[in-house]
């Protein structure tokens, strides 16, 4: 029977196990809207299983809320205790905290984390379809309770009215009441049996809804971990992130997933986590590693036994006349030269021959665009441009610049990593082009000593009017020309073209070991 608004009564309760303010389910909806992933999951569920995108959006909720809050079981509606058991058992799940840590206030991880649940869901739906149902009898028993209650209500009401009209008849409403009354508890008896029925199995489902429970957010720890990582493997920061539209996060890590190098995501972490720890060596105004004591007069170096003498009158005139001589005791130092102001450039070879694996299974591609990689962040960390030149046979060149006063687009990062020309090797035309954009650098921002870092697999020879030419420009602009032969190791052999081109050579034959190319990011 329909109530006095016309609608049929609800079950008392509330449909949401997890505590949310209206913003919070909003956000909850627009996300849904802008998902299709999320919003296939919860049509296939529904097919199937009542009340289960309420559960997702629980799900939802308890991952993205900064301090969600799981309703009493007395606070829900019968039909949705199952949902709040199992949102109670996620939340109580020994990798919840640790699935906070990556999902909370991030709408993007926490719909990741759903998603990644959902295998563990499904299945627990499946074999809990007996426990849902026993709770949908209970609230339609609750529901149909309500309707003798309330059609003895009115009937009641009704005979007092009448009584009161006709001024006698108390005795004939109490009369109409008592049997109209009956159906009511007769109602109230089976709605009771009913709840105590879905409590007992629910109670018996407990142990399977806590090890899905567990075995849910064990997968989404996984998942959310692991696309963090690959997010910060390719440079991608947590703050980017957050301002970047749902589709396009969801397109880039698509692409990360699948693309070329995507197996390589791990080795491309680790070069640019070993980049930033060269950076965290260095420190300013020093010149290199301590290995000593030596004479001199450079104050910035002078070891404290000596200044302490500036502290006595009696011995500032023996200081003075050590400084004049130059003999006071200084910190020695073995270090190199400091870094330029010119642009950073990585001239990566992507010929045939690049395609090799070397121990590991790594590729010789896949070792030198990590290390192209961590040298964009070196340049962008020192504030200098940085420009990456792909580059096999005389005629295939690709330039990507990313200028220091501007973001590196990720999708151009991407662009430069995943490229590929194939072909033989020429070093003349992709060190020519290196020249030119210093010499350009040069002419416009009086910026001069920039870095070319050549990685290549092979050697080639190079003419000797190129060559008097290329000396003309490093005279010029001072720039440096560091090389690293992967898997080549004839190419840094005493003669060969790369010794006498490069003012630093080195071999890397392990292509595991990201620290043979560390002393780099304390050059350049």
């Amino acid at each position: 029977m329909a109530d006095s608004t016309g609608q049929e009564p609800t079950e008392p309760g509330h449909t949401g196990a997890v505590a949310a303010d209206p913003y919070d389910r909003i956000a909850w909806r627009d996300l849904y809207a802008r998902s299709a992933a999320l919003r296939e999951l919860a049509a296939e569920l529904a097919a199937r299983h009542a009340h289960t995108t309420d559960l997702l959006a629980d799900a939802f909720l308890a991952a993205y809320l900064a301090a969600p809050r799981v309703r009493e079981a007395a606070e829900m509606a019968p039909s949705r205790r199952f949902n709040r058991e199992v949102v109670a058992e996620l939340a109580a799940s020994p990798g919840f905290a640790a699935l906070r840590r990556e999902t909370a206030g991030d709408p993007y991880a926490a719909a990741l984390a759903v998603l990644a649940e959902a295998p563990a869901l499904r299945l627990l739906l499946d074999r809990t379809e007996p426990v849902r149902e026993a709770a949908d009898r209970a609230a339609e028993a609750r529901r149909s309770a309500g309707r003798p209650a309330r059609t003895a209500g009115e009937t009641a009401r009704q005979a007092g009215a009448t009584a009161g009209a006709l001024g006698a008849g108390a005795t004939s409403a109490d009369g109409a009441a008592g049997p109209a009354s009956a159906p009511a508890a007769t109602a109230g008896q089976a709605a009771s049996r009913a709840e105590a029925a879905a409590r007992q199995a629910l109670e018996a489902a407990t142990p399977g809804i806590r090890a899905a429970a567990r075995t849910a957010t064990a997968q989404a720890v996984r998942v959310t971990r692991e696309e963090a990582a690959l997010m910060r493997a390719w440079g991608v920061g947590h703050g980017e992130l957050e301002r970047m539209p749902y589709e396009e996060r969801a397109r880039l890590a698509e692409r990360l997933r699948t693309g070329r190098l995507a197996r390589w995501a791990e080795l491309i972490g680790r070069f640019r986590q070993m980049a930033d720890g060269e950076r965290a060596r260095k420190v300013e105004n020093a010149t290199g590693e301590l290995i000593g004591v030596t004479l001199g007069d450079d104050l910035s170096r002078v070891l404290p036994s000596e200044l302490a003498h500036l502290g006595l009158p009696e011995l500032r005139a023996v200081f003075a006349a050590r400084y004049a001589a130059g003999e006071l005791m200084l910190y020695d130092s073995r270090g190199e030269q400091t870094t330029g102001q010119g642009a950073v450039i990585a001239c990566v070879d992507t010929s045939h021959s690049m395609y090799e694996e070397g121990p590991g299974g790594i590729t010789r591609e896949a070792w030198s665009k990590a290390c192209a990689l961590a040298l964009l962040d070196q340049a962008r960390h020192a504030r200098r441009d940085f420009v990456g030149i792909l580059f096999s046979a005389a005629d295939k060149l690709q330039v990507f610049r990313f200028a220091a006063d501007r973001p590196a687009p990720v999708e151009r990062v991407l662009e430069f990593a995943e490229t590929f020309l194939g072909g033989g090797t020429s070093y003349q035309r992709p060190l020519s082009a290196a020249a030119a954009l210093l010499a350009e650098e040069f002419d416009t921002a009086a910026r001069g000593r920039g870095d070319i870092v050549l990685i290549t697999d092979d050697e080639c020879g190079v003419t000797e009017q190129w060559t008097r030419e290329w000396q003309e420009a490093r005279h010029r602009l001072g720039f440096r020309l560091f090389g690293l032969a992967v898997g080549a190791p004839t190419a840094t052999a005493s003669g060969s073209v790369l010794e006498a081109l490069c003012d630093n050579l080195r071999p890397i034959e392990d292509l595991t070991d990201v620290r043979a190319a560390a002393d780099l990011f304390r050059l350049i």
